[in-house]
């Protein structure tokens, strides 16, 4: 199994990011996947969460109205779309998935 998650990197509050988690490895359309991010010092949490079908979402309260998680399952990718970023989104971001697998994490910043 392989959870490799791209599109970090360095943005100004407000820009935008769009992140990418290419899966392999197992029945990707079975499985829910989730974005996780974990910020120095801080515990991991779950930002964002899509069912299997992608028909059903939720995120957390402090990213609601500003990311959007979509899957292709025929690509067999998770994105997660980050519009108004914030200096507080920085992060190591993690996609996860397929019984309890995790990608590497890709590292956004949010800095002026």
């Amino acid at each position: 199994v392989q959870l490799v998650e791209s599109g970090g990197g360095l943005v100004q509050p407000g820009g935008s990011l769009r992140l990418s988690c290419a899966a392999s490895g197992f029945t990707f359309r079975s499985y829910r996947m989730s974005w996780y991010r974990q910020a120095p010092g801080k515990e991991r949490e779950l930002v964002a969460s899509i069912s299997s079908t992608g028909g059903s979402t939720n995120y957390a309260d402090s990213v609601k109205g500003r990311f959007t998680i979509s899957r292709d399952n025929f690509k067999n990718i998770v994105y997660l779309q980050m519009l108004s970023l914030k200096p507080e989104d920085t992060a190591v971001y993690y996609c996860t998935g397929g019984g309890g697998f995790w990608g590497q994490g890709t590292q956004v910043t949010v800095s002026s």
